[in-house]
């Protein structure tokens, strides 16, 4: 298993890097783009927060919604709520974890795997990247962590929170009757349609091309995710 998910990374990395330089150093993409999964990242985590079938994942301390409230002051302007609404495709996508969180709990664990898999993973590299566009871009703020609170992780080890999330799904997973599991497996499907369907409302230039990376990106979690199942 190892060594399939060494090979996947591997491919990941290389198919990120040569897209990465084609587009994602627009502002207004990336600001948008943090819009769309704000509501989303919120919702989990209250439900992290409040459901005792997702407490395994509290003491992980990955919250991000104050993250995403600063880069989008940064990108938006500090009146940014203001005038703020969640597009359709996102009020779909809290409305199916609502009904999730009402129904069958556990399912939840499907989004916030994958969610913040990727941005430990995906996330990340974006970032760094970004970092090295403005460096070479005119008038760009010198602070690093300006606009980049969401993928900051302070000195914790990036290596260290996907091992632990590895370990955490794993462990819930061996708790998981066969029924169960075949729902989760669904419903991690559902998570790669339900993304794509919200970067479809992603406004700005160069949009297509980050469309292809989170779709590549989402391609190879799935592809990561059932290697795990599979070989466990």
């Amino acid at each position: 298993m190892r060594k399939a998910t060494r090979e996947v990374h591997a491919v990941s990395d290389a198919l990120v890097n040569a897209k990465l330089a084609l587009g994602l150093h627009n502002d207004k993409v990336w600001a948008d783009g943090l819009l769309v999964f704000y509501e989303i990242f919120m919702y989990l985590e209250k439900a992290i927060n409040m459901n005792a079938n997702l407490k395994p994942f509290k003491s992980m301390e990955l919250n991000r919604t104050k993250a995403f409230e600063l880069d989008l002051s940064f990108y938006l302007g500090k009146d940014w709520m203001k005038n703020y609404s969640p597009r359709p495709a996102t009020i779909k996508y809290v409305n199916h974890l609502k009904k999730l969180e009402s129904t069958n709990p556990i399912l939840l664990i499907a989004y916030i795997y994958h969610l913040y898999m990727g941005l430990l993973s995906g996330g990340i590299i974006l970032r760094k990247k970004r970092e090295v566009m403005n460096k070479i871009m005119p008038f760009k703020s010198s602070d690093k962590l300006d606009g980049n609170h969401v993928t900051d992780f302070n000195d914790r080890s990036i290596y260290q929170l996907k091992m632990n999330m590895r370990k955490t799904m794993n462990e819930i997973a061996e708790t998981m009757d066969d029924d169960v599991k075949k729902l989760f497996i669904k419903e991690s499907k559902k998570v790669f349609s339900m993304n794509n369907e919200i970067i479809r409302s992603v406004e700005g230039a160069g949009v297509a091309i980050l469309k292809k990376i989170i779709l590549i990106i989402g391609i190879i979690g799935m592809f990561l995710f059932f290697i795990i199942y599979y070989y466990n």
